[in-house]
């Protein structure tokens, strides 16, 4: 558990850093006169970015180790927030997100450290608690952030570089390998399976998207094409219903990010244990159908903190349990790159999100992008409940 607790604080910072940044990035493109569909695509090189680098990421790291992958993804991510802090130019706010999103690739390789260093059926709390440590970063992050603006806009991005710095170099020091190579005791003893190609195991998710691990995939990158939508309109939407501005927006992600922190450190555990990941991957699909469709439905700050509380109730239950899921269907040799592919194909979603939700946002109304949203959200629920609960979840069964 050393290992893990060492890897939450490290993860801890590295967002931190980011949710300083990420809800500002609408009011500094709006400063520089971008159009609201700008930003869509702004928010999204992020996860193109993200896309390309994530399975390449998983494939490094299972055959150099999680580690080194986690180090470099770390010192790409201050460069990022540095380029952020000295932007005047919408290019310079492109490239941030482009150097963050490379960094970025790395998150599946976190939670293979876990898979590797965690037992199976402990994994879906073990990723509750890594979860729990990013929504502690979203939830400090932007508090930092809005209130740093007094210092100049260059502060939050300096800062944020600044705090991952120090997080490189505690993980230099204090994050050990997760990794262990077994060793082969003889020239005659068996040796490990060969694994597939990135594209093999990305080709093998779409030509059977029925079986257990392709299936759970795209559980997470549909679930993640909804709940990015509603993300990536979200300050626009505070700012257009509410008059919420840069200055205010870091109170509403920490009352989501404390709600997340709680119910992802110390919920989930408890209802994993007692329900299983299967039944609580379902209910967290249909908790964040229900609160995306009854976000824009609403007319006053307190019913909005009331029924967005359902977002990170579902988004706790929902990816976590998936993760955990898929940890233990990979074939070990094989576990960094596919969750790598699995972030890839979460961030062809993420690429998607901001791009359609703005234009919506812009063009047909406000409240368009949350139930489109909620829609997309209601087919993960129909996969998730298409996963039998009595199937055995200690061995893997498919190559994927």
């Amino acid at each position: 558990m050393k290992k893990i607790s060492v890897l939450m604080a490290t993860v801890f910072v590295d967002m931190l850093g980011f949710a300083i940044i990420f809800p500002l990035l609408p009011y500094y493109a709006l400063r520089l006169n971008a159009d609201p569909w700008v930003i869509g695509w702004m928010i999204a090189s992020f996860s193109i970015a993200q896309l390309g680098a994530a399975p390449l990421w998983g494939k490094f790291s299972d055959r150099y180790g999680r580690r080194p992958a986690l180090l470099i993804g770390l010192t790409a991510s201050a460069i990022a927030y540095l380029v952020f802090g000295l932007a005047g130019t919408m290019w310079m706010l492109f490239l941030s997100r482009i150097v963050q999103g490379i960094g970025g690739g790395t998150t599946g390789v976190a939670q293979a450290y876990v898979g590797d260093a965690i037992e199976p059926k402990d994994r879906a709390r073990a990723l509750g608690w890594l979860s729990a440590s990013t929504s502690a970063g979203v939830m400090i992050g932007p508090v930092i952030g809005s209130l740093s603006i007094s210092l100049g806009y260059a502060a939050p991005g300096l800062i944020a570089s600044g705090l991952c710095l120090i997080n490189v170099v505690f993980a230099w020091r204090w994050l050990p390998e997760s990794k262990v190579e077994k060793k082969v005791a003889s020239e005659d003893a068996p040796k490990p399976p060969a694994t597939r190609s990135v594209s093999e195991t990305v080709w093998e998710v779409l030509r059977h998207p029925y079986r257990r691990v392709p299936r759970l995939i795209l559980i997470y990158a549909i679930g993640m094409l909804g709940f990015m939508s509603m993300t990536a309109v979200l300050a626009l939407f505070l700012e257009a219903r509410f008059g919420i501005t840069e200055r205010t927006i870091g109170l509403f992600f920490l009352y989501i990010g404390a709600l997340s922190v709680v119910m992802r450190a110390i919920v989930l555990g408890k209802v994993v244990d007692r329900f299983g990941e299967i039944r609580v991957m379902r209910f967290g699909a249909v908790s964040l159908t229900l609160g995306l469709m009854a976000i824009p439905l609403q007319d006053s700050v307190l019913a909005f903190a009331a029924v967005s509380a359902l977002v990170p109730i579902g988004t706790a239950c929902l990816f976590p349990s998936v993760s955990a899921l898929v940890t233990r269907w990979s074939p070990k040799e094989e576990l960094g790159q596919t969750l790598g592919v699995q972030q890839s194909f979460g961030g062809v979603a993420r690429v998607f999100a901001p791009i359609w939700a703005t234009a919506a946002f812009q063009g047909l109304g406000i409240g368009i992008p949350f139930l489109v949203a909620a829609g997309v959200v209601g087919m993960v629920t129909i996969l998730a409940f298409s996963v039998p609960t009595n199937i055995e979840l200690s061995e893997p069964v498919e190559a994927v």
